[in-house]
C-alpha cells in the first residue's frame, strides 16, 4: 500500500488537477513527515545523500537529492561512455535502416521521438540504449562523456507512464512524452541524451549551460522520475558487458568508443 502511494507522487496520474495537486504538496513542507517512510519503502541508501535526512525540507527536495561525491566514481578511461545515471537498463541495441527500434513488443520511429526527419537520418544504423529510473534512485543527470553540447530542444506535451507496462501497452510513450533533448559531440560523432517525462509531470530542469562538459558533469534532473535514451551514431560505440534489467550506477561504463 505505501508503495502506491509513494509512486503517485513520483509517477503521478494523468488527471491534471490531481498531478498539480500531488505535486505542490511533494514541495510543500506539510509532505516532510513522509520522508522516513519513502526512503524505509523504497529502501534508499541514506549514507550515500549530500545531506542529513533531517536537513530535507519536502519530499520533493528529498527526491531530488545530490549524493556525496566519492560514492559516485566516474570511470575516466577516454575509450569510454558512462552512463549519466542510476538506473535499470530497460533495452539496448541497433537502429534499423528504416530509422526504428524495438523495445517491449513496439517499433519506435526516430523521425517521431526527435521531431526531425534530418536529424533521424542522423542516427539511422547508430545505437540506443533506455535507462528506466525507479523511484528508489538517484535522479539527477550527467555527461556520458566529454564533449560539446550542439544543442538542446524540448518536444512532446503531455506524458504517460513508462515503467514495463506503460512501454508494453502504452502507446509509443518513449516518443510521444514530453521530452528534453541534448546533444552532445565528441570528436566529430553525435550522442544525443533524450530525458523524457513520466506521466503528465513535465519536470525535467537543465542545470550545464556552458558550451562544453565533462563525463560526470550535471546537466539536469528530474523533479519526479523517468527514463533516458541514449542515441548514437552510427559506429560511434559498442555496447560494454550489460544486460537487460541489469541496475547501473552512474559513473559506470557502459559502452566502448570506436
Amino acid at each position: 500500500m505505501k508503495q502506491r502511494i509513494y509512486r503517485a507522487f513520483v509517477e503521478l496520474s494523468n488527471n491534471p488537477f490531481q498531478t498539480k495537486l500531488l505535486k505542490k504538496f511533494a514541495q510543500s513542507k506539510l509532505s516532510k513527515p513522509m520522508i522516513p517512510s519513502f526512503y524505509k519503502t523504497f529502501q534508499i541508501n541514506l549514507e550515500e545523500a549530500e545531506k542529513n535526512i533531517g536537513e530535507y525540507k519536502s519530499l520533493h527536495e528529498f527526491f531530488i537529492r545530490r549524493l556525496k561525491r566519492e560514492v559516485r566514481p566516474i570511470n575516466q578511461q577516454l575509450t569510454m561512455v558512462v552512463s549519466p545515471v542510476d538506473a535499470k537498463v530497460a533495452a539496448f541495441g541497433e537502429i534499423d535502416q528504416e530509422q526504428n527500434f524495438y523495445v517491449k513488443e513496439q517499433y519506435y520511429s526516430l523521425n517521431e521521438l526527435l521531431g526531425s526527419k534530418q536529424k533521424a537520418e542522423e542516427f539511422q544504423r547508430g545505437s540506443f540504449l533506455i535507462l528506466y529510473l525507479s523511484p528508489r534512485d538517484y535522479h539527477r543527470i550527467h555527461s556520458p562523456l566529454d564533449a560539446t553540447i550542439n544543442q538542446q530542444q524540448t518536444l512532446g506535451g503531455n506524458s504517460y507512464p513508462v515503467n514495463d507496462a506503460g512501454l508494453k501497452y502504452g502507446k509509443r510513450p518513449l516518443s510521444r512524452n514530453y521530452r528534453v533533448i541534448t546533444e552532445l559531440e565528441d570528436d566529430g560523432r553525435k550522442c544525443l541524451v533524450i530525458k523524457v517525462g513520466a506521466m503528465n509531470i513535465n519536470t525535467i530542469e537543465v542545470t550545464h549551460s556552458e558550451q562544453h562538459i565533462k563525463r560526470g558533469e550535471e546537466l539536469g534532473y528530474f523533479s519526479f522520475g523517468s527514463t533516458v535514451i541514449l542515441l548514437f551514431e552510427e559506429n560511434f560505440v559498442t555496447f560494454d558487458d550489460i544486460k537487460v534489467n541489469q541496475s547501473i550506477q552512474m559513473g559506470q561504463p557502459i559502452a566502448v568508443k570506436k
